[in-house]
Parts: C-alpha cells; structure tokens; sequence
C-alpha cells in the first residue's frame, strides 16, 4: 500500500535489512512496531517491503518526530533484538522529502 502523505517537506526514514535465518517472534515484533509508530507523535505513515531484501520507509513530520520514535521503550528493545539476532545487516538513511507526486 502507498503511503497517504501532506505536501511536503517532510522526512523519510529508510531502514533496509538483511535477514538472519532466525525467525524466532520477528513477525509479531514487526506487527507491534507498525501499529506503535502509528501512535506516536508526527507519524504520517508507512510502507514496506520484504523479499530477500527489506525496505521500510516511514514518513515523519520533524527530524524532532523521528528522534522521539526511535527512544520509545518497546522500540528500544525491537532494535536491541534485531542486532542480536533478526539482521544480519541493516542500514537507516533519514531523508528531507522536498517534492513528491503521484499517478
């Protein structure tokens, strides 16, 4: 699905990952930073996809917005975990949108 979002400027989290063979709880922990970004202040929305390569792209109001994210408590842990044992590697870039449009 195509992230709905205002006109710009707004920011761009790009998180890409590589997997590890260990599934142990990723999809549920996947589930439950999806709705919890969903609540927090300055989120405009998401998308994702996964094949053997992972894209995320979540869009923020302020750099501010972002910041606050990534130190909330349970998000903490889902990182915490995901170096110990979900990625085998991981990128983020964090991104000004100037312009977007659309079909």
């Amino acid at each position: 699905m195509i992230a709905t979002t205002p006109a710009p400027p707004y920011y761009a989290v790009i998180f890409t990952s590589l997997r590890t063979d260990i599934d142990d709880g990723y999809a549920a922990m996947a589930e439950q930073m999806m709705e919890l970004a969903a609540s927090q202040p300055g989120y405009l929305g998401v998308e994702s996809a996964r094949q053997q390569l992972g894209i995320t792209v979540s869009y923020w109001q302020t750099v501010d917005d972002i910041k606050n994210w990534k130190q909330v408590s349970e998000h903490l842990l889902a990182q915490k975990l995901g170096r110990e044992k979900w990625y085998a590697s991981y990128k983020t870039r964090i991104c000004l949108v100037e312009r977007d449009y659309a079909f």
